[in-house]
């Protein structure tokens, strides 16, 4: 069995000096909870870590897709999409990948005097895709975290992560009260809205009209009437744009190759990805890339 630390394809990691690391245990913005290392695995086949000696850090380990695995006192957990774990310090612990389903995961080490309070228990939690649970609104947090940990050099930029970091972790701890923002906002709003939200959380899933009109309790045919009433567009037709919007943000804003992107979409044929990708954006997925990064 491989058993691989770093370096795979699409991986994407930051681990914080010494230095800084000792700077933000004395910094009265930073001691409460801070970063000590973060990262995203993408489909991770030989993913295996072993920690016979527990470590001194909390792990907050968030899988999107795919599936795996993780033991501690004596017992094995499974791990699939949409759930997440946080694992204490001190004590010894393994986790890895499902090779034939490997999973997405985004993790993130974090200490500091106040990270016990966002620890609960080591049981998988599950954060499931519905209209107001706010899926991309946490990943969007944790791409918040990374980018300025990518200057972490500057210590304006750590400490803002840091801080940052406490609303990425309260979205585990009180996920009713992370999404209420949310529901909130959609009461306020109509059902074509509520059904907009609900694709963005699942823009990465490939949903059937089927599924998206059972979720609301609608036939097929009436779902579709109502939204196309609301909309001027079709559900399925609104879910591709949705999809190949996604796709646009990783051409521009990711390093993923066009063959890592379209299975996070829901694609299985890059062709056919390619193909609707073309007639929606009016050029290639590689021409789309060359062109936006070079204006």
């Amino acid at each position: 069995m491989h058993h691989i630390r770093e370096g795979f394809k699409g991986q994407r990691l930051i681990t914080i000096s010494p230095e800084i690391l000792l700077n933000s245990q004395e910094n009265i913005l930073t001691k409460s909870l801070y970063v000590k290392k973060i990262g995203y695995n993408p489909q991770l086949k030989f993913h295996n870590i072993k920690k016979d000696q527990g470590v001194d850090y909390y792990l907050l380990f968030y899988c999107t897709n795919g599936e795996g695995w993780y033991t501690i006192e004596g017992k094995t957990y499974k791990l699939t999409a949409n759930q997440y774990f946080i694992l204490p310090p001190n004590t010894p612990y393994s986790y890895g990948a499902k090779p034939e389903n490997p999973w997405t995961t985004y993790w993130v080490q974090f200490s500091g005097t106040l990270a016990p309070s966002f620890y609960e228990t080591y049981r998988a939690g599950q954060i499931l895709p519905e209209t107001d649970s706010r899926l991309q609104d946490r990943i969007q947090l944790y791409e918040e975290i990374y980018t300025n940990l990518e200057l972490s050099y500057h210590s304006n930029h750590y400490i803002y992560a840091s801080i940052c970091l406490f609303h990425f972790l309260g979205s585990f701890r009180y996920p009713e009260q992370f999404r209420r923002t949310r529901k909130a906002d959609l009461d306020e709003h109509g059902f074509s809205q509520k059904v907009i939200c609900y694709m963005r959380e699942n823009v990465e899933n490939n949903l059937t009209l089927a599924q998206i009109a059972k979720h609301f309790n609608l036939s097929a045919s009436r779902f579709s009437a109502v939204f196309q009433q609301k909309t001027g567009l079709s559900p399925i037709k609104y879910f591709i744009l949705l999809k190949m919007e996604k796709a646009c943000q990783y051409l521009e804003l990711s390093n993923l190759k066009i063959t890592e992107i379209y299975p996070k979409l829901g694609f299985y044929d890059g062709a056919y990805f390619s193909k609707i990708f073309t007639k929606t954006m009016g050029v290639a997925p590689s021409r789309y890339r060359e062109r936006e990064k070079s204006s």
